[in-house]
């Protein structure tokens, strides 16, 4: 049984509206800490102008000033006189324990922090599993250089790490960091979901950010030399991002439809509609909450051999792994618009095994329980 009015700090880079694999997933926690009467409050970055207080299904959530210089993509937390204000206000709160998402955040170097000056155990999440990249072989090295002195300033203030894979929890062994074990990325397996929508053809679909190391130029080209050979096929490409308008541009076709960003409620009407989910990053990630999503909606998924993928995905078992270029997402989507049987035993193995493996009810109960709150 869970003890009751304890309280959880958690500190992230960004929150809603600001849309993404870490905001979902800390999302979904938070609403099961407070199912089980934990106490939750939020400390973020106000990087689009709300209120600097503000309770949200039961949740209190606190927005540090930030300057405007790179807001959107990695805020810098402007210490002024507001964050001393809101700071100190938090410090007020009595709280037991702390969870920070990645290490190179400031945010999360702020919970360390308070965590160490208050003697309160404090968690670190780890949502990645390689460097970050910005496609400039310049700019990446010095920005990997100072995530390695992020790193080595916050590893001595953290209890504990866990990675949201295996693929995340095993990359950190590179900054001599030991995790001690995995909280999955998850889905909440018990939410109520729109019908499968019966339709003509064969639908694809991708959802996440629209930026080059997603692979999002290969299914489109992949899925251009498709049209020429079957015509009943629709792609449909959810997500915004700095390629948005180069793809738009680029690849005006009848049937691939550009939705830009769309909400969760949005998003899932479309995986009613999806026969095959396209997820195949260049790059090591942790653990892709849309494979979840499409999961979970019985859509076949066709991803790379990369991060914390394969620990879902297994190949011809519950999904296609392909290779990281044109031609193995063109085989992959060609494969499945040609085996019917096959996408339909992909789909339904997949369903299972989320449900069975990554649910919300789970990790949250194994999180309390790493913790000490059980």
């Amino acid at each position: 049984m869970v003890i009751n009015l304890k309280t959880i700090a958690i500190f992230s880079a960004y929150y809603y509206p600001h849309l993404g694999g870490i905001e979902r997933y800390i999302d979904n926690l938070m609403k099961k800490f407070v199912e089980k009467n934990i106490n939750v409050i939020l400390i973020t970055s106000n990087y689009n102008n709300q209120k600097d207080y503000d309770i949200i299904n039961n949740i209190k959530i606190y927005r540090l000033p930030v300057y405007n210089a790179f807001k959107n993509r990695y805020p810098i937390i402007k210490k002024n006189k507001k964050y001393r204000e809101i700071m100190n206000e938090i410090e007020k709160i009595s709280i037991d324990r702390i969870i920070v998402n990645t290490r190179f955040h400031l945010t999360s170097h702020i919970g360390a922090k308070l965590g160490k000056k208050n003697s309160i155990p404090v968690y670190l999440i780890e949502h990645g599993s390689n460097y970050v990249t910005l496609d400039n072989k310049f700019i990446d090295f010095f920005a990997n250089r100072y995530e390695d002195f992020l790193t080595c300033k916050i590893k001595n203030k953290i209890t504990g790490f866990y990675g949201v894979s295996e693929a995340a929890a095993s990359w950190i062994k590179k900054f001599k960091i030991k995790a001690q074990g995995v909280w999955y990325n998850s889905i909440d397996a018990e939410q109520k979901l729109p019908k499968r929508v019966q339709h003509k053809g064969i639908s694809f679909l991708y959802a996440g950010r629209l930026i080059k190391q997603k692979g999002v130029e290969n299914i489109l080209m992949a899925f251009t030399e498709l049209e020429k050979k079957y015509k009943d096929i629709t792609l449909y490409i959810a997500g915004d991002g700095p390629e948005f308008e180069y793809y738009k541009e680029n690849y005006k076709r009848k049937n691939i439809n550009f939705l830009g960003k769309l909400t969760y409620e949005e998003l899932v009407k479309y995986y009613a509609k999806t026969d095959v989910f396209l997820y195949p990053p260049l790059w090591p990630e942790g653990l892709p909450t849309s494979i979840l999503e499409a999961g979970l909606m019985r859509c076949s998924i066709i991803g790379t051999n990369q991060g914390g993928i394969k620990e879902i995905i297994k190949n011809n078992e519950n999904g296609l792994i392909v290779t990281e270029d044109v031609k193995g997402v063109h085989d992959g989507m060609e494969k499945l618009i040609k085996e019917e049987t096959l996408r339909k035993k992909l789909a339904d193995q997949i369903y299972k095994d989320v449900c069975e493996k990554f649910s919300w009810e789970h990790t949250s109960n194994k999180i309390i329980s790493d913790i000490g709150l059980r």
